[in-house]
């Protein structure tokens, strides 16, 4: 096992000048910000900037799962290092970590390594799912919110799915299903079911997950529009062009209702809420922003590793004991604790048993060059 001074060695030497800077550069404020920090609060800023300087070298160290900026016990914007629980020497990396860089503090956060929130089941198994008709097959025009998915989602003895999550449109007024490129697109093998995703393929309600993994007990809603995100951009996104009068216009989401047409920036501290297929309504509230995180991709349902991207910018959730955001609510929309007419902030897709990962949802819609469906 490395030593507590090795481990130093490995995480310190470039970063030496900044933990010295410490002793002269700006101090820690004797109280945190009054109000919920954005990312362009002055000192979310200056954090920013040490964790973008930092952020490359500290991910070389295996057991470093990524960087983020949120508070430290006293209120102050620090930088916050997600070191993986999981690894054998998880206690000597956390205690190798300097307490503060570039003169702003430094908050450890111990978690499982991030992954997608897709859910995958045997095809011998007929899930019941839970929740207020967050599975069940809904007279149509269907709300959102809900189980879905790629019509031909299963390989490998097993059969996939996730949440159709909201409503957007484009400039010319068609509307398109939102949701991640893991649940509708990620098929990009014929191994394990002889075919990949396909533009012009059907989109499900429910997700074959709570349908027996058969597509004749299922609904089709719209079909793939091809407009996939990944592996190329830093966002998990896809979207399916909604077949006529199969999902409501307005975009209604289950438990939430309609939402805004706007959105809202991410806001340290900031309650939010969403409905997704697995955990129904859940609220929870904002830890952090402009979050590094790397997840893994399989090739298929249940296949192999296809590739891991590096996200830069994220938005990161408060998810203990996964209740906020489980297997099967990839692709829910996050939208600001309000009863009525919330703003979007985030497209959930990833996270741990304790943290959950979204989009900021305005660079999700810029790669579509597409606005939020709402009132």
């Amino acid at each position: 096992m490395k030593t507590n001074s090795t481990l130093n060695s490995m995480i310190l030497p470039s970063l030496a000048a900044l933990v010295v800077g410490a002793l002269v550069s700006s101090p820690v404020l004797a109280q945190g910000p009054k109000t919920p920090p954005t990312i362009s609060h002055p000192k979310v800023k200056e954090t920013i900037s040490i964790q973008e300087s930092v952020t490359d070298e500290l991910m070389t160290t295996d057991g470093i799962l990524g960087t983020a900026v949120g508070l430290n016990e006293q209120g102050e914007p620090a930088l916050v290092i997600y070191v993986n629980s999981e690894h054998k020497n998880m206690a000597d990396i956390v205690a190798g970590i300097p307490k503060s860089m570039g003169g702003r503090p430094v908050k450890v956060e111990v978690t499982e390594p991030f992954r997608t929130m897709i859910k995958a089941v045997p095809l011998r198994r007929t899930s019941s799912g839970g929740g207020i008709s967050h599975t069940a097959i809904q007279t149509p025009p269907i709300k959102l919110g809900t189980s879905g998915g790629w019509s031909n989602d299963l390989a490998n003895g097993y059969c996939c799915g996730g949440t159709l999550g909201s409503l957007v449109e484009d400039s010319a007024g068609t509307q398109y299903v939102l949701s991640n490129y893991h649940v509708l697109e990620s098929d990009i093998v014929s191994g394990g079911n002889n075919t990949v995703a396909t533009p012009g393929d059907n989109v499900i309600q429910p997700g074959l997950i709570d349908a027996s993994c058969k597509v004749g007990n299922t609904q089709p809603v719209s079909t793939i529009s091809g407009l996939k995100s990944l592996p190329n951009s830093n966002v998990d996104a896809a979207i399916a062009q909604v077949t006529p009068n199969m999902v409501k216009a307005d975009g209604e989401i289950l438990e939430i209702g309609t939402i805004s047409n706007s959105t809202i920036a991410a806001s340290i501290n900031q309650a939010v809420k969403k409905s997704g297929r697995t955990t129904g309504l859940t609220k929870s509230s904002i830890s952090a922003l402009n979050a590094t995180v790397s997840v893994a991709y399989d090739n298929e349902c249940a296949g192999s590793a296809a590739f891991t991207k590096t996200f830069t910018g994220q938005i990161i959730i408060k998810n203990r004991g996964s209740k906020f955001l489980n297997s099967g609510d990839s692709g829910s929309l996050m939208v600001e604790d309000k009863t009525t007419s919330p703003k979007a902030v985030g497209l959930l897709f990833a996270g741990s048993s304790t943290l959950a990962v979204a989009n900021p949802i305005g660079e999700v819609l810029n790669h579509f060059s597409a606005t939020m469906v709402g009132q």
